[in-house]
This record gives structure tokens, sequence and C-alpha cells, in this order.
């Protein structure tokens, strides 16, 4: 069995980067998926299979889904997505 190790990009990651992400999302400060995955310097798509293969070791508020309308709003705040970072459409 092969267990996913997840590690933080070498050298501290700048406050601003962090701050800069978070979101606030009915009422919880949120990180998006691409955002955490980029500090680990993974792709989107591994740090969910990560997840997906040990969910027990996350609380069970550690992450939701956006709703259809959530997103919306979210993708018109960004205004273009970047497609040279795999942007979402």
């Amino acid at each position: 069995m092969r267990t996913a190790v997840l590690r933080l990009k070498a050298g501290p990651v700048p406050v601003e980067q962090i701050t800069g992400s978070v979101l606030v999302l009915r009422g919880h400060r949120v990180l998006l998926d691409s955002n955490l995955a980029d500090l680990y310097d993974v792709a989107t798509k591994v740090l969910l299979q990560a997840v997906k293969r040990d969910i027990q070791r996350f609380p069970e508020d550690f992450m939701m889904q956006l709703t259809a309308a959530e997103w919306a709003v979210l993708r018109s705040q960004f205004v273009t997505s970047k497609t040279s970072r795999g942007g979402r459409r």
C-alpha cells in the first residue's frame, strides 16, 4: 500500500501568499483546493487523490463542495481563468 506524502515547497511561504488566498464562504475562512495544492507544489488532482485515499485522517469539516452559484460568484471575481495554471472553465 502506497502512502501519499505532501510536503510544503522548499523554504518559507510568504504570509501574503497565504492570506491573499483565503476566502470567506458560508462564514468559514477557506482555501481553494488549487491554492492549497500550489502551496504544496503539487497538481490539484494529486492533492485531491491524497485526501480521498486517506480521508479518515481529516476532520469532517476539512473540505466542502462549492455550489454552482458559489463557484459562479468566485469565477466572476477572478475575471479570467489562468490557462497556464490549469484554469477551470
